[in-house]
């Protein structure tokens, strides 16, 4: 089948209220429209029949990233104001005592000069160390001691919310609960991997009751996710890299799971995209990988590991719409995508999910 790789044959026209501004009143009562993988039929669930959906001897796979408060509000030693949006945790190379480096977007009316000291709210302070590129800097942040560095930042900082939600009043508590997947407990993380905010503790349960499979991978979403296609061309395209963890016990049981004819559902793009990038990294197949990862998945892709995917609805002409399309097909999926706005389904992080299922082998 001859691919379509121009960025345009991509691009569908999406209503401004359909993108969703806030959660489901439930994690699990969200909508699921369902493609049938091998005839492309589709139908319209609620988020809770995902379990009916998949078989004893199936394993999902999840990824357990956390969203890290990385938005930080204050003032330049000037006094003007400034908001800082870090990259990444801050790490320290050394002594607890001494500062942690982290790099972060920094918005203001001037960039500070190298030297420059910041403080920010919840009085946590900071110096510029160099000013990189596109707003990049290199900070140094100052914490106390042994003083737990997540713990500083919810102090001090928000949970970072896509720039497609815009409310009058900003983030609210409740984004702090709901902007996290059930299971995060590895922080890094910018934006959340969000097919997984549909799950629910029970969820999970009646799913492992069922004599389906569950592990985990971490992929710390970075802020390259939301990052635009520039070339017209879309495999020309560089994806951003983020850091990725495959471990040992999941390698495992998906060689088991799938040695026994079951299928691997991920959650996600980020868990396909760790998933794929550990069966790539040795020459016997897939193992265990703890790394960078700058896989780009786009039509034509062969996969390796994944039967099903469970997803959110993605933005027009982005890197996870090829990515999406790489399983189901480009035109199947804006075919889906249409039903979807016809249908009253809500888009975006916030928003309805889609289920792309296959057959068993």
């Amino acid at each position: 089948m001859q691919q379509d790789f121009t960025l345009s044959a991509y691009d569908y026209h999406l209503p401004e209220d359909r993108i969703a501004q806030h959660p489901a009143d439930r994690r699990d009562h969200s909508r699921l429209l369902v493609l049938d993988n091998a005839c492309k039929t589709v139908s319209h669930r609620l988020f809770t029949d995902i379990a009916d959906l998949m078989q004893a001897g199936d394993m999902l796979v999840i990824n357990d990233t956390r969203v890290f408060p990385a938005r930080l509000n204050g003032r330049k030693d000037s006094g003007g104001k400034i908001e800082v949006f870090l990259l990444g945790m801050p790490s320290r190379s050394g002594k607890p005592e001494e500062p942690a480096e982290v790099i972060a977007l920094l918005k203001c009316s001037k960039r500070p000069k190298p030297g420059s000291r910041l403080l920010l709210d919840g009085g946590l302070t900071c110096t510029v160390r160099a000013l990189l590129d596109d707003g990049k800097a290199l900070l140094e942040m100052h914490f106390k001691g042994e003083e737990d560095i997540e713990s500083v930042l919810a102090a001090c900082g928000q949970v970072p919310l896509p720039p497609y939600i815009q409310r009058q009043n900003g983030t609210t508590p409740l984004d702090s609960e709901r902007y996290q997947t059930v299971y995060a407990d590895r922080p890094g993380a910018v934006a959340a991997p969000t097919a997984g905010l549909h799950f629910t503790p029970e969820l999970l349960q009646q799913i492992r009751d069922k004599g389906v499979a569950l592990g985990r991978v971490t992929l710390h979403v970075g802020y390259g996710t939301f990052a635009p296609v520039r070339t017209e061309t879309i495999t020309e395209h560089s994806i951003h890299e983020e850091y990725v963890v495959v471990p040992t016990d999941t390698v495992e049981q998906i060689i088991q799971t799938k040695g026994a004819g079951g299928r691997i559902w991920a959650v996600g793009t980020t868990t396909v995209r760790a998933l794929e990038f550990a069966a790539r990294q040795k020459k016997t197949g897939l193992g265990a990988v703890e790394g960078w990862c700058g896989l780009y998945i786009y039509p034509g892709f062969e996969f390796r590991v994944v039967d099903c995917l469970i997803t959110n609805f993605h933005l027009p002409n982005s890197s996870l719409m090829f990515l999406v399309s790489a399983l189901c097909g480009r035109e199947t999926l804006l075919s889906c995508y249409e039903t979807a706005i016809r249908e009253g389904y809500r888009f975006y992080s916030y928003g309805d999910a889609m289920a792309i299922v296959a057959p068993r082998p």
